[in-house]
């Protein structure tokens, strides 16, 4: 750089503003439109900070865009952060090369996004679903425990002074440690359950026909049968996800399998469960259950679950807690980064073909732009 008597030249200055306003205006344009989630609930401010740093944000409200605000801007998407596929045909998105959905899964096909298409033209799908994997785990293990131990149940009797002291108020008790667990589903959230259960020192089985023997095998958990499973153990942590092949995979009949005083953990979908029959085995006091998901929710009030017996009920709330939520903002902006400087993302959950394809519809369908 030219230097006179210590004073940048002139036009050195005017060549640096010039070079910086391209650089601007060469940036990537991301469209972060986050609702029905709030950019304060996903993102650390640091985070969002990187965001901009590395593109240009547009939109950026907790509403969403309008469809003639899309129409004005969608020919120079780089990348889309929503927790909704609602943007049409993703052909009239020609730059495209990134979906980040910060919603909790990844969209349905029958929900307007073109899989075929990504695939083909290598646009990333990309889902926040680790981000919840912690959460969630804790939850299930906290819910698990209290069913087991009666806790909540324990609290109840004694407001109500019918409280049992000591080995009376134990009869149907039991610890989690060296207990037969099982785990239906071996994705994300089965990692950050068996994280926690790591000292309990229990008896580890699982069934998912997505995940090889050996893979299941290398977690230092025993592949069994779906059947087998709900036979022995004493602990069942459901955790699949839903697909078109899995509704209702664990009918009355499977369910009728479980063994009396068993904990059955329903905190991924209650997509997988015969829900109905859940609820007739319960009131039956058939074994005990702690509960997050529901197949309707808001849970109708008149439900029959809601006065099951030896059953923990908890409102969808696993997964959604103020401040760790921005450990979705930290994943996206990870993959931002990585993207923007020619990289592959490496923190949020892609996409696989022979998934997506049997993800089933979901119960709200999500209109583009209403």
């Amino acid at each position: 750089m030219e230097n006179v008597g210590g004073l940048v030249c002139l036009s050195q200055i005017t060549r640096l503003k010039h070079l910086k306003r391209c650089i601007n205006m060469n940036k990537k344009k991301l469209l972060l439109d986050p609702s029905f989630r709030t950019i304060e609930e996903i993102f650390h401010p640091d985070d969002l900070n990187r965001l901009h740093d590395c593109c240009d944000v547009l939109w950026g409200y907790d509403e969403p865009i309008s469809m003639g605000e899309f129409e004005s801007v969608k020919k120079d998407l780089w990348a889309i952060i929503s927790p909704r596929w609602r943007y049409g045909d993703v052909k009239d998105i020609p730059n495209l090369k990134a979906f980040m959905e910060v919603g909790g899964r990844h969209p349905s096909p029958q929900d307007g996004l073109d899989y075929d298409y990504c695939f083909e033209r290598g646009i990333r799908v990309l889902s926040c679903a680790p981000a919840f994997g912690p959460m969630v785990a804790e939850m299930a293990l906290g819910m698990a425990i209290d069913a087991a131990r009666e806790i909540t149940l324990g609290h109840s009797l004694f407001q109500n002074g019918e409280e049992k002291y000591q080995r009376d108020g134990n009869k149907d008790t039991r610890t989690l440690y060296g207990k037969r667990v099982g785990l239906i589903g071996m994705g994300g959230l089965a990692h950050s359950v068996l994280n926690l259960l790591a000292p309990f020192g229990c008896k580890l089985s699982a069934f998912d026909p997505w995940r090889t023997e050996s893979f299941i095998k290398s977690n230092n958990v025993t592949p069994d049968s779906l059947e087998n499973i709900l036979s022995h153990s004493d602990y069942i942590f459901v955790l699949a996800i839903p697909s078109t092949e899995n509704k209702a995979v664990i009918d009355r009949s499977r369910l009728e399998l479980i063994k009396k005083n068993t904990v059955f953990v329903l905190i991924s979908r209650a997509h997988v469960v015969d829900f109905d029959a859940l609820s007739d085995l319960l009131h039956e006091g058939r074994f005990k259950a702690a509960i997050d998901v529901f197949p309707e929710e808001p849970l109708p009030l008149n439900h029959k679950i809601r006065q099951a017996p030896n059953v923990i009920l908890s409102a969808h709330r696993a997964g959604s807690i103020i401040g760790d939520s921005n450990a979705i903002g930290g994943l996206v902006a990870d993959d931002i980064e990585a993207m923007a400087h020619g990289l592959p993302p490496w923190r949020m959950q892609p996409a696989q073909p022979e998934i997506v394809v049997k993800l089933p519809r979901r119960e709200r369908i999500n209109k583009p732009f209403s």
